[in-house]
């Protein structure tokens, strides 16, 4: 086994993996950590506070805020005594979290993975220069089917329109990635079946794009740490041994879902002359690509939950944080009477229905939902 070591003799920017949900970022964050010189953050999401900011707090509030927010702060040991005395923007936030953790492990490449940030990376590209991104795919049918799985055990997937906010960022991250690729800056693409298929093949050619010597460590997750990861049971598969494709029951989506993932995934290929997205390689969908109303009527309504996704941002960021913890205790009550009203009867991912799995309440009195 090898142990490289490799010296960093000029700077560079953060590294950024990126990838919208369910796609495959954390297999490939817990991959990419086992590397020495490699240390990323699990979903620091730290740019999401970014309002908080505009008040140049002090280290010791936006650990505090920090770690009420996503616990990330905690999840990583991140030490007040080793961050700046002030943090004047986001910017100068992250890059101080990301040395820090870097440091520790005596590692000299440093960054994040979140899916979050898959409708930014042009942003993250003007307060980083010299920043890196590692993109995942995986194809979309996949995506949608592991995310209604993940329903069962995990609140973050339960809200409403998480398969939409996942389709159509599909094509937000690929434009992303277009404008990145045309600037020429320094973006990597693969794709989570080939990850699956050839571990070591995949790992290889990031190890030549990130410019370090590869580590056999990189091909399996026997030895991974993946105590910065969310102890919930939708992760549970990065405690194993190997990384495997696990067959997503995509029956699980009901048939009027899948025919729409299919005609969005026509046009992509269509607009793409038939190179993204890789996987599904072929797909035949008898009525073809979407129809104006449906793309508006989509538009619409991930326009609307990406606006309420920013405002609990803001909430979060500028909101007093004896209220933000008494509305997370009224909502957890609230959610265990749910649970004790409705014990006994299966809410399976089965029971979606186009509606409550795409759209919020606002987009359903605009939503055509034809199948």
């Amino acid at each position: 086994m090898t142990n490289p070591t490799v010296q960093c003799d000029r700077p560079n920017g953060p590294l950024f993996v990126v990838g919208v949900w369910r796609s495959g970022t954390s297999a490939l964050y817990a991959l990419l950590n086992q590397h020495p010189q490699i240390a990323l953050l699990f979903e620091g999401d730290l740019r999401l506070l970014s309002w908080r900011f505009r008040f140049a707090p002090s280290p010791a509030r936006v650990l505090a805020r920090w770690n009420f927010w996503n616990r990330a702060a905690k999840r990583h040991q991140i030490r007040l005594e080793r961050l700046p005395q002030t943090m004047s923007d986001v910017r100068s936030a992250m890059e101080a979290t990301y040395r820090e953790y870097a440091e520790r492990k005596g590692a000299c490449i440093r960054g994040e993975k979140s899916p979050n940030y898959h409708d930014c990376l042009t942003e993250l590209a003007k307060d980083f220069p010299g920043a890196r991104f590692l993109v995942i795919w995986r194809n979309p049918l996949s995506v949608c089917a592991s995310i209604l799985s993940a329903r069962a055990v995990c609140s973050y997937f339960r809200r409403t329109g998480m398969v939409l906010r996942a389709l159509l960022g599909f094509p937000r991250l690929k434009q992303q990635c277009d404008r990145l690729l045309e600037q020429g800056l320094p973006v990597h693409q693969i794709n989570y079946e080939e990850l699956v298929d050839d571990t070591e093949g995949v790992m290889r050619n990031i190890c030549k794009f990130l410019e370090i010597p590869f580590d056999s460590r990189m091909t399996s997750l026997d030895e991974a740490d993946v105590s910065a990861i969310y102890p919930e049971d939708h992760h549970s598969a990065l405690r194993r041994e190997s990384i495997r494709l696990m067959p997503e029951r995509t029956s699980l989506l009901p048939a009027a879902i899948q025919r729409k993932i299919k005609r969005y995934i026509c046009e992509w290929k269509e607009e793409s002359g038939g190179t993204w997205p890789a996987y599904p390689a072929g797909i035949a969908v008898p009525e073809g690509k979407p129809r104006w109303t449906e793309k508006l009527a989509d538009r619409t309504a991930y326009s609307c939950l990406r606006a309420y996704d920013h405002m609990v941002f803001v909430l979060y960021s500028l909101g007093p944080l004896w209220s933000l913890r008494q509305y997370r205790s009224l909502k957890r009550r609230y959610r265990m009477f749910r649970q004790k009203r409705n014990r006994g009867v299966a809410a399976g991912a089965s029971s979606a229905t186009p509606r409550d799995v795409f759209t919020p309440r606002l987009a359903q009195f605009i939503s055509p939902w034809k199948s």
